[in-house]
């Protein structure tokens, strides 16, 4: 990560300098309007090449626009490894805003290389009158950057590097933040009844396995919990996907890591909420344990499930988790992330994730929250028909609707997938519940640099729960707000 330091100097005229300003600056009017720099948010504007002196717009100087801003400069200046931020007469609370954008962009995945590693950002010094107060604000605004890069460490790692075993190695090591981690195994899973997890995990070369977090917190109330898809690697099963595009089904556990993520952000600000973590981790694999479509699962609700699809396995495995959440820590609301269904994507794209959920204002505030940070969110319904169509002739329900991955042909481009599962993890939620649920899929990666970091994973999910967290549960007191 990017180290940030605050001191009280003139700036080092050897290094790159950066200046975030609101407004053209004067004496640079003329330049400012060839180069149509009119200090919107992220907006870059060097007068020189020697020595370099950059301006970069804060806009309306909101969490985004300062965040854009920071990250605008590493990605212009990438082949600088030392940035000075001139944050004299800038509140603290907004230099440690840019500084945060700068680091979330500095993000770099290099662990595998062995030669041609490009040089780039690693240290940003940030100038200002009252290092202390910087650095107090600072501690509040790193620890959601810190989770959202621990999570792309892990989405970033292949599948041989980040098994399932590795992968809750890796959530063990969050102890150390004071995250009390539970991992049960095969044996553990099979006493309860986990047959879905089970299931899904059973060709897996290492074993399927739930991972438990806990941030205790420090006002007397029920947890929020946070339920996660972790498949290390999705084949699709017997129900095997094509080799072009499998690749990036190494992200597939991309929920699980915003989930840890965002416990990590928790811990790491000593936030007083209560909060759990529920990590399905499974490989989705072919082999001859391998579970089959027309198979029906018990899962750990005593609910049983007609396999249509092994490839909508993320759907199984959270039907288990959730269950569990719910059960076994009561909470007062939940929240699930996974990379689920394709149809999300061919609605919404690479822009938004899709939310769902049985509670309006528990749905309103994530949407807030998505908003305030960047990880943008669209409400996506749940109908009575999308449950009708998950009636099954010889279990309690099925898994999806029988023609979803084209099967059919040109009309099954419109099969609603995403509603359908939607419709089927709010079976295991159970009544009473405020319960949301967000379909990454598109959104946990980015084939292009965004505005806040590199091309490969965004982290997304880290910093919207944290954010979800830090409005609507830090009061003893709790009542979501729409």
């Amino acid at each position: 990560m990017l180290k940030v330091s605050f001191r009280r100097a003139e700036p080092d005229p050897g290094l790159p300098v950066v200046r975030p300003v609101a407004a053209v600056p004067a004496g640079f009017e003329v330049l400012a309007a060839a180069r149509n720099f009119r200090a919107q948010a992220g907006q870059v504007l060097e007068p020189a090449a020697a020595p370099r002196h950059v301006f970069v717009g804060t806009g309306a100087w909101t969490r985004r626009d300062c965040e854009t801003a920071g990250a605008a400069v590493v990605a212009h200046l990438a082949d600088a490894p030392h940035l000075q931020l001139d944050a004299r007469g800038i509140a603290p609370e907004r230099a440690c805003m840019i500084a945060a954008g700068a680091a979330l962009r500095a993000w770099r995945f290099d662990l595998h290389r062995t030669r041609d590693v490009r040089p780039g950002p690693s240290r940003l010094t940030v100038l200002t009158e009252d290092p202390a107060a910087a650095k107090d604000a600072w501690e509040g605004v790193v620890a959601p950057v810190r989770g959202c890069l621990f999570a792309r460490d892990l989405v970033a790692e292949p599948a041989n590097h980040l098994t399932t075993k590795s992968f809750v190695k890796r959530l063990e090591g969050l102890a150390e933040h004071g995250i009390h981690v539970d991992v049960l195994g095969r044996k553990r899973l099979a006493r309860a009844g986990f047959g879905a997890l089970l299931a899904v995990g059973a060709g897996g070369s290492t074993p399927p396995l739930l991972a438990v977090l806990r941030w205790r917190g420090s006002i007397a109330a029920p947890p929020v919990a946070f339920v996660g898809k972790g498949i290390v690697f999705d084949t699709g099963g017997l129900s095997i996907k094509p080799a072009q595009g499998m690749a990036a089904m190494r992200a597939d556990m991309a929920g699980a890591a915003a989930c840890a993520g965002a416990m990590l952000s928790l811990a790491l600000r000593r936030s007083p909420a209560p909060a759990v973590a529920v990590l399905a981790i499974a490989e989705n694999a072919t082999d001859a344990r391998s579970y089959r479509p027309s198979d029906v699962l018990r899962t750990l609700s005593g609910r049983t499930v007609e396999v249509v699809d092994t490839d909508a396995e993320g759907r199984l495995v959270l039907t288990d988790a959730l269950h569990y959440a719910v059960d076994r820590f009561r909470p007062r609301a939940v929240v699930d992330l996974a990379t689920l269904t394709g149809a999300i994507v061919s609605a919404l794209g690479h822009h938004r994730a899709g939310l769902f959920g049985n509670d309006a204002a528990l749905t309103a505030a994530l949407a807030a929250a998505g908003e305030a940070v960047g990880e943008a969110l669209w409400p996506m319904p749940i109908g009575e028909s999308h449950r009708a169509d998950l009636a099954s002739d010889i279990a309690d329900i099925r898994q999806c609707v029988p023609s979803a991955r084209g099967e059919g042909g040109w009309a099954t481009r419109f099969i609603p997938d995403a509603c359908h599962a939607a419709a089927f993890l709010r079976e295991f939620v159970g009544e009473g519940v405020p319960w949301a649920h967000c379909d990454i899929a598109g959104v946990d990666t980015q084939d292009a640099p965004h505005p806040l970091g590199p091309a490969g994973p965004t982290g997304f999910g880290v910093r919207l729960l944290d954010a979800l967290v830090a409005a609507q549960f830090e009061e003893e007191d709790h009542h979501v707000s729409p």
